[in-house]
């Protein structure tokens, strides 16, 4: 069993490559110090499992785990972490593995053999545990069979269509499989709904206008797009523009 040892701090990487060592039938294929460098061993490397940091700066475990599901077969994820007996509680109900700092060598073992990947109900439970720690700071999309990061500051809009959603960029489109109430749920302070099918970056909204049918569309910088505003929604976004308009 291939295993990845992903830990901000390089003694702590150490000390776990130390104790994969002395353990029969396991490999360390490789260590990370980030989240951005884990998911790019994850997909050069295939490892069969993951000893992962939860507290990192950037991009944090929970983050990690969550893109690496998106992956066909995503390897089995052990969190390694120094949370509070109170915050390990949480993650026992929700049947995730877990370390505790210092890490002992049995407990490594028992682990590594209870190993199992992340069920899309323990990935949820993740979201929903603590939303504002736990926002995303991008959004995963596969690029030609790989996983790509965006990072959510270069989002202009989210559009919904069906099943799908398109995330829009000034240089790209990607399509996700997230629905859009899940994202204003979690990116609610950074987006505004402005249709039943549409959230806006409020970074990038500079104003609104009419097209040639009379419906009221937003504008955003470094975009052509423009995208209705709903007659319900149009009050709210009349009063933010105006806000954001005062402010700057």
């Amino acid at each position: 069993m291939n295993i990845l040892i992903v830990d901000d701090e390089p003694l702590a990487r150490q000390r776990l490559a130390g104790l994969v060592q002395n353990l029969d039938g396991y490999t360390q294929c490789a260590d990370a110090s980030n989240g951005h460098e884990t998911l790019k061993l994850v997909q050069e490397l295939k490892p069969d499992i993951i000893l992962l940091d939860i507290r990192m700066p950037g991009m944090d475990g929970l983050e990690v785990a969550r893109h690496l599901n998106k992956l066909s077969k995503p390897p089995a994820i052990i969190f390694t972490t120094a949370f509070s007996d109170h915050a390990l509680q949480a993650f026992e109900a929700h049947a995730i593995d877990y370390l505790v700092k210092p890490i002992k060598q049995e407990r490594l073992q028992e682990a590594l053999k209870a190993a199992r990947r992340l069920t899309r109900p323990q990935l949820q439970q993740i979201n929903q545990s603590d939303a504002t720690d736990n926002m995303r700071n991008n959004i995963c999309v596969k690029v030609r069979g790989s996983l790509e990061l965006i990072p959510v500051s270069d989002i202009h809009y989210f559009l919904a269509d069906q099943k799908y959603v398109t995330l829009k960029t000034s240089e790209h489109e990607h399509l996700i499989e997230e629905s859009l109430k899940s994202l204003e749920d979690e990116f609610g302070h950074l987006f505004t709904r402005i249709h039943r099918n549409a959230l806006v970056a409020n970074q990038y909204i500079t104003g609104m206008e009419k097209n040639n049918d009379g419906h009221h569309v937003i504008v955003l910088q470094n975009i052509e797009d423009r995208l209705e505003i709903s007659r319900r929604h149009l009050p709210l976004v009349r009063k933010k523009i105006k806000a954001m308009a005062s402010s700057g």
